[in-house]
């Protein structure tokens, strides 16, 4: 390694920072190139990290919902018989078995989530109550809500037509957006995983540090001019590199193939990735800096991965959240960095915006720490090996 055959401290030969940063840089390039996993971990697995998390989450926008119910006549008579032909008509009911069934057996197959639901028609003209059966274990789910909703405003309906009067005012649904584009929750989706692998890159990319110190190239690398600073710098701007590929890697992903659409403003989109990447990369230096083992690293890099991976707005909205956790999402770097990537990929934000720049302060805040932190340690472990 050539970052080993710089003059030794006493005596020898100072060499100016750019010239230790090119040589460093030029290093761990190399060295990284030559790794194949660095080439997995790097490129690849965010890729799949994304596809699995795009086919999961995006699902098609474009397909009508539809639900399977079961239908119970116990007694027919003619208010049930009109309640069953309203139901058939429903685009987003399909009954089950296409005609009414047993109570017992339209419960079995609530029960065995065969259904949706089931729903129980009055047993006479005079009952003025239908009755919706569904499973406890999904009572919260998105079916068993929508059922109940539609549901609802079927029963609506039906208390208008008795009493013979017509709805006087009806609900019309539009939907808006800060953009001056028509999205939709893929583009959402797709900048929160781009966002998301970027920093995962970032935090778990300085892993080698941990086995060079292992091997003991970092002791070898400290007899040495080299500063360890922009030793640690040189290695993270490599990790922009990768960082490069992945966000044009995964953003022709996202259009071609699941349909995603970008409107992007270049200069706000080059400022906030890369202060974006660089702050991840500086948060895995300094990870790499108190971790003794590659284990030790990798845990501590999981847990902040996962952590932040749910509470920072990655799939959802933050304003979905608890509003006990919301907090806690506006402190962490990723909430500012996803929602930085989508103002500069989406919404085609400017330059000159007081929110943006605010969620690019507390990102540099975050990079200038970790590093000013990882780069102490490192140097008062070469203090008390000189020792």
């Amino acid at each position: 390694m050539c970052l080993l055959r710089l003059p030794a401290k006493n005596g020898g030969i100072k060499i100016n920072r750019y010239h230790q940063f090119k040589m460093m840089f030029l290093a761990q390039l190399k060295l990284t190139l030559r790794e194949k996993q660095a080439w997995f971990w790097g490129i690849f697995f965010p890729v799949i990290l994304m596809v699995i998390f795009m086919v999961i989450f995006s699902g098609n926008s474009d397909e009508e919902f539809k639900t399977e119910v079961a239908v119970v006549d116990p007694s027919p008579n003619p208010a049930s018989e009109m309640m069953l032909s309203q139901i058939r008509g429903l685009p987003v009911f399909e009954v089950k078995s296409g005609k009414p069934v047993t109570r017992d057996k339209a419960e079995e197959w609530v029960k065995d989530q065969e259904v949706d639901a089931a729903i129980i028609l009055p047993e006479s003209a005079e009952t003025s109550s239908v009755l919706l059966v569904i499973n406890k274990e999904n009572e919260q789910g998105a079916a068993a809500q929508a059922v109940s909703g539609i549901l609802d405003k079927f029963v609506q309906q039906a208390n208008l037509m008795a009493a013979g009067a017509s709805p006087k005012y009806d609900l019309q649904y539009e939907s808006i957006t800060s953009g001056t584009n028509e999205l939709d929750y893929t583009d959402f989706l797709l900048t929160g995983m781009i966002a998301l692998s970027i920093a995962q890159g970032g935090m778990f990319g300085m892993v080698d540090l941990v086995e060079m110190r292992r091997k003991g190239l970092i002791k070898r690398l400290r007899m040495t001019p080299a500063n360890m600073g922009i030793f640690g710098l040189s290695d993270m701007v490599m990790r922009l590199l990768f960082s490069i590929v992945q966000i044009i890697l995964l953003s022709l992903i996202g259009v071609l193939v699941f349909g995603a659409n970008l409107y992007i403003n270049p200069f706000t989109l080059i400022i906030v990735f890369l202060i974006g990447a660089l702050s991840f990369n500086a948060l895995g230096y300094f990870f790499s800096s108190f971790s003794k083992t590659t284990e030790a690293y990798m845990g501590v890099a999981n847990i902040c991965s996962f952590l932040m991976m749910f509470l920072s707005g990655v799939f959802f909205p933050i304003e979905t959240m608890p509003e006990w956790i919301q907090p806690i999402s506006s402190i962490l770097p990723l909430t500012y960095f996803a929602e930085g990537l989508r103002e500069s990929m989406v919404y085609e934000t400017g330059i000159a915006t007081a929110a943006l720049w605010a969620g690019i302060g507390v990102m540099v805040i975050w990079g200038a720490i970790t590093f000013l932190l990882g780069s102490l340690l490192y140097k008062r472990k070469a203090i008390a090996a000189d020792r």
